[in-house]
Formats: C-alpha cells, sequence, structure tokens
C-alpha cells in the first residue's frame, strides 16, 4: 500500500514496523532520504536507512503514532508525531521510549508521498551532530 496523503506515511510506518516487515518499511522511503537512528546519528541513502530500521526491528517493537501534518504546499510537507515505543534490548530487558518526530515528506511523479528526511527523534540536539548537512 503506498501513502496517498502524507500523514499516511505515518501510520503505514507504525503497521510495517509492528509487522516486522523491512521490506514494506523501506518502500516508505526516497532512495536519497535522510534518517536520525539516534539524536546526533543521520545516515543518507538506503542502504544506510535499511541498516537503520533493522536496529529498531530487532527490538521486536511495538509502536503508537500520533501524526499532525504542520504545512504542506505543493509537493512538500512537514509532519511531527508524537510517537511511543516498546521493545526488548540488546540485553532482553524491557525497553520504553518516546519522541515527537519531524518528518519531511515528499510528492513522488506518481502522485504517492515518501519520506524525504525522517527525524524520529525531533529537535533534539547532540553537541556531535554534524553542522552541516550530508551531501
Amino acid at each position: 500500500m503506498s501513502a496517498k496523503h502524507p500523514e499516511d506515511l505515518d501510520r503505514l510506518f507504525e503497521q510495517h514496523l509492528n509487522a516486522g516487515d523491512l521490506d514494506a518499511l523501506m518502500t516508505l522511503y526516497e532512495q536519497q532520504a535522510a534518517f536520525t537512528a539516534q539524536p546526533g546519528q543521520v545516515v543518507v541513502g538506503a542502504s544506510a536507512v535499511r541498516v537503520a530500521l533493522q536496529g529498531f526491528l530487532a527490538m521486536k517493537p511495538t509502536m503508537t503514532l500520533d501524526t499532525k501534518v504542520l504545512a504542506h504546499t505543493g509537493d512538500l510537507a512537514l509532519l511531527t508525531s508524537r510517537w511511543t515505543l516498546a521493545g526488548t534490548g540488546p540485553d532482553g530487558k524491557p525497553v520504553q521510549t518516546a519522541g515527537a518526530s519531524i518528518e519531511v515528506a515528499r510528492r513522488q511523479m506518481d502522485g504517492t508521498w515518501l519520506f524525504a528526511i525522517d527525524t524520529p527523534w525531533g529537535l533534539e540536539w547532540s553537541p556531535t551532530a554534524p553542522s552541516n548537512p550530508p551531501s
């Protein structure tokens, strides 16, 4: 299923993550998408996003998202989502975390929407974060 509206991306992300379906998750991202795996750690490109999402899936997570479109103009949309995630850490102990994401979605030539930038950690900033966007 494709995102026909920008807010569909988060609904589909939640669905695919909870199902543990990495291939379906990857259909939500542009080939050169940027993804913040954790504060201060931005990865770019489908291969790097895939590796980062594998880390989330290893937790066998259950995620809920509450999405809002902040701005939408032409082929771009800015979204935010409050989210909660429960899973299992590498040590086998339960993990619970929450945050508020910031995402940029772009309409594709076929009219569907994909993530161009996905920042699950929102405005959290780390001193090790790159000061310049990746090229």
